[in-house]
């Protein structure tokens, strides 16, 4: 239903953290991730004991929580019509993240966002990264813009 909005997401192939959006309106969005047991950072993070590392869990609450919400946002309040020259791109301007779960490889995350505010193109967001069990694994305070880049080729 709101996954039309992946189409709209800069990220490719091993760096989107994005599978599903279930719930996106003006004020918050709530997406999932399953963390791909081959994932080119559980090589070496840890040898024989694969953890996710904290700075993918930040990039998927990132890309789910503000990224997603976003577009949306800038998609529906400049009526943005995309073409081949034109571009959205996000820009993470600040994070205040606290951890309190590890998240293991072949887990589902979910990740639920409430917008702070949005205004002068930047938003703020609060999210929370829930586990298959509904624990919370990470929540914090992000912050960034989006902005519109015109391709000339």
């Amino acid at each position: 239903m709101n996954n039309h909005i992946l189409n709209h997401l800069p990220y490719k192939s091993s760096f989107r953290f994005v599978d599903n959006i279930s719930l996106l309106s003006e004020n918050e969005v709530v997406g999932e991730y399953k963390l791909r047991k081959d994932a080119f950072f559980y090589e070496d993070h840890f040898a024989g004991n694969p953890v996710t590392p904290g700075v993918i869990i930040t990039e998927i609450m990132a890309q789910i929580g503000l990224v997603v919400l976003g577009i949306f946002l800038v998609m529906k309040e400049t009526e943005f019509n995309f073409s081949d020259d034109d571009s959205l791109y996000p820009l993470l301007t600040s994070t205040d993240v606290s951890f309190y779960k590890m998240v293991l490889p072949d887990e589902k995350v979910t990740v639920v966002s409430k917008k702070q505010y949005f205004r002068y193109g930047k938003l703020k967001c609060y999210v929370e990264m829930l586990d298959s069990k509904k624990e919370l694994v990470a929540k914090g305070m992000f912050s960034g813009i989006i902005k519109h880049i015109d391709i000339k080729k």
